[in-house]
């Protein structure tokens, strides 16, 4: 008999001008500090939409408000560890937004030490690794929908 999983839901907005992307470097969080990351992400809360997290996230730490038709989605990926507890069943969806009002600016300092531009030809070695497989994908074209296993992806 198979058990049901419960997933985890995350949210994520990669900030795009141009070829470059806006990347936080963790510090403080307990997962992959010292890698850089996206500028924005974070877990859906109960009762709210994926894209409704995107915005609250982007609020929240970069202090810049995207509007709903300003947030382009990507892709949704499955990530899972096979022999993992259900808590290591997470779906990750994945945004881009090109505009947006603010100045994007460190707004949790306990949980980020700098915020740069990178371009998607230059990514930063320590990056966080389902986050850099995507961000690769962005110059090459991104499916719909991604597998990620155990930091080895797994393409549909």
């Amino acid at each position: 008999m198979s058990h049901r999983i419960a997933l985890v839901p995350a949210s994520y907005v990669i900030f795009r001008r141009d070829n470059s992307v806006l990347l936080q470097l963790r510090q403080g969080t307990g997962y992959m500090d010292g890698h850089w990351a996206t500028a924005a992400a974070g877990h859906v809360e109960a009762g709210e939409s994926a894209e409704a997290a995107a915005i609250r996230e982007a609020y929240e730490e970069l202090g810049v408000e995207i509007a709903a038709e300003d947030l382009v989605p990507l892709t949704a990926m499955h990530r899972f560890q096979p022999q993992g507890s259900p808590i290591e069943q997470r779906v990750d969806f994945f945004f881009s937004a090109e505009r947006w009002a603010g100045e994007p600016r460190i707004m949790e300092a306990d949980k980020a030490d700098d915020l740069q531009w990178f371009a998607l030809d230059a990514l930063p070695e320590e990056l966080v690794p389902h986050e850099r497989y995507v961000l690769e994908r962005l110059l090459t074209g991104l499916t719909p929908i991604l597998t990620f296993d155990m930091g080895t992806p797994v393409t549909p």
